[in-house]
């Protein structure tokens, strides 16, 4: 598919059409990955930042953001909790803290190695290449790191301190496959100043990066963001505009599965936040293959509020919840770390 043709698909209001759409996807995700969902414990472990990115809720720049970071032993303990429970990965997610203490964090990954089988998936921003290599040593196995959007024009408005566009996520993306992580990006949904050719560029850039995983979900604003109280300049008008709705994600989930079918395809918390009930469900049967239950301790939870009206529940009580709606919708819980197809394909290659 070309820009033009996912352009349409993502302008697309038929029902039918659409059908055949999630039909599409489901079918790919099936033939390619199989009925297994992997469940990864997501650990939210600081919402310390040092970046002034203007969509979200933990800036720099949203001042009465009540701060935390969990201790070596908080951290631990939740990833022994995403073991116990039986997921294959922990995702050890933080703000981008320039003053974060990375051996701490590399001595973190290696103790979770010796204790457990979990893969470790980091999603802790950009670092020179010896940070990324310092944690690839320690033994993290994946990272995550969304370059949001392709527009270049778009990403300096969202990213003010960036230094050479979004290029550099390109550059850092690059530099973590060299280093033989399983890498994922990924992009947000109907973000302001979004147009429908914008977004499908962003699928076609997905695709032009090879990636292993891809997170993605729909824009949720926070009240207290540059880019909420300047709303009204960023907003394109209604015929341009991508809607942030929960529709709009499940066209993009399905896009993405069609054009890289052996990729790992989280329904992401943003879904659950726009319909808790259905959201994860209906992620699955349009592409999607992961889920990523948060573990993050209560008392922290709901200080990591990238967005309002983040979905939220206890850990225990929640992984007993999806695991019951995975097997209801006729999929099964996936054993093991859950390595993405492509991943292994590719190192299977190399040997």
């Amino acid at each position: 598919m070309d820009n033009e043709q996912i352009t349409a698909w993502l302008r697309e209001n038929n029902r039918t059409e659409l059908d055949k759409l999630w039909i599409r996807a489901d079918s790919v995700r099936k033939e390619n990955v199989g009925d297994d969902v992997y469940l990864r414990g997501l650990l939210e472990f600081s919402n310390v930042c040092s970046r002034r990115c203007i969509y979200c809720g933990i800036s720099a720049d949203v001042k009465d953001c009540r701060r935390y970071s969990m201790t070596e032993d908080e951290i631990l303990q939740s990833a022994q909790f995403a073991a116990d429970s039986g997921y294959g990965t922990v995702v050890l997610q933080s703000g981008e803290n320039k003053k974060l203490n990375t051996q701490m964090l590399a001595d973190v990954i290696t103790k979770i190695k010796a204790k457990t089988s979990l893969a470790i998936t980091l999603s802790v921003g950009e670092w020179p290449c010896d940070i990324y290599k310092l944690w690839k040593q320690a033994g993290a196995d994946r990272f995550l790191l969304r370059f949001e959007t392709s527009d270049d024009k778009l990403y300096s408005k969202l990213h003010p301190d960036c230094k050479i566009g979004v290029a550099e996520r390109y550059e850092k993306l690059e530099m973590l496959r060299d280093l033989g992580y399983e890498v994922g990006s990924g992009v947000m949904i109907g973000v302001p100043s979004q147009s429908f050719e914008s977004l499908a560029d962003d699928i076609i850039k997905i695709r032009e990066l090879n990636l292993h995983m891809i997170g993605t979900g729909p824009y949720v604003p926070h009240w207290k963001t540059r880019l909420t109280e300047n709303l009204a300049d960023f907003l394109l008008d209604t015929e341009n505009q991508v809607p942030a709705n929960e529709e709009m994600a499940y066209k993009v989930m399905a896009l993405i599965r069609i054009l890289c079918p052996k990729i790992n395809l989280p329904a992401t918390t943003a879904l659950a936040t726009l319909n808790f009930e259905q959201g994860y469900e209906n992620g699955l049967k349009r592409g999607c293959n992961v889920v990523m239950p948060n573990i993050t301790p209560v008392k922290y939870r709901k200080l990591y509020n990238l967005y309002f009206g983040k979905a939220c529940k206890k850990a225990d009580d929640f992984e007993i919840e999806i695991k019951q709606r995975i097997k209801n919708i006729g999929r099964t819980i996936g054993a093991g770390r859950g390595d993405s197809l492509k991943f292994t394909e590719e190192v299977a290659g190399k040997v």
